[in-house]
């Protein structure tokens, strides 16, 4: 399957050869891809409203681009009046050239749109290369037109990249344009 997508012809032909002189690896294959994307939608209202797990659906789906599935509390939790079986949320897993459009998507139209955006945090990696961001109005991707919300929802965005090593996912994830905000070491 050929990929159509800007993004992918910039990591093919610029960001792999950067990344394999600058990262030292001893094979281009080494040079860390971006795998999937994960986006995630919890529906707090969700346990009263069946309505509102639906409208998630519809919405995560027009975002992504692909079909959103419910997902289910594991367990019973009295003090949420949650229990297990209950849809309590909505994901997404994107890969491929779906993966590509929407991480151009997000770069170029989504994050501008947040209200006095100055970057994403740079220290947001797990440990394991892959790095998460939230959101928490989900009303900046164009697709979601503001008359029809009904609930204002949040979701989260994971990045899941080849790599073991948080440096190198940062070093990928830059050159592919995400807006970091460097931290600056205060000096005491």
């Amino acid at each position: 399957m050929a990929i159509n997508s800007r993004i992918y012809e910039k990591y093919n032909k610029e960001i792999k050869p950067q990344l394999y002189k600058e990262l030292g690896v001893k094979s281009i294959m080494q040079v860390p891809k971006l795998e999937k994307i994960v986006i995630n939608m919890g529906l707090g209202k969700a346990v009263n409203d069946k309505s509102v797990v639906k409208d998630g659906i519809e919405e995560l789906t027009k975002i992504a681009g692909q079909r959103a599935i419910e997902t289910y509390a594991r367990f019973s939790n009295a003090s949420f009046k949650i229990r297990e079986g209950m849809p309590i949320g909505v994901k997404v897993t994107l890969r491929g050239e779906k993966m590509y459009s929407f991480l151009d998507k997000l770069i170029t139209i989504a994050l501008p749109r947040i209200r006095d955006f100055r970057g994403i945090k740079s220290n947001a990696f797990d440990g394991r290369g892959n790095y998460s961001l939230g959101i928490s109005e989900y009303i900046i991707f164009p697709e979601i037109d503001l008359d029809k919300v009904k609930v204002m929802k949040g979701c989260d965005i994971t990045l899941v990249t080849s790599t073991t090593n948080n440096e190198h996912a940062l070093a990928l994830l830059t050159k592919f344009g995400l807006p970091f905000k460097h931290l600056k070491k205060e000096e005491a």
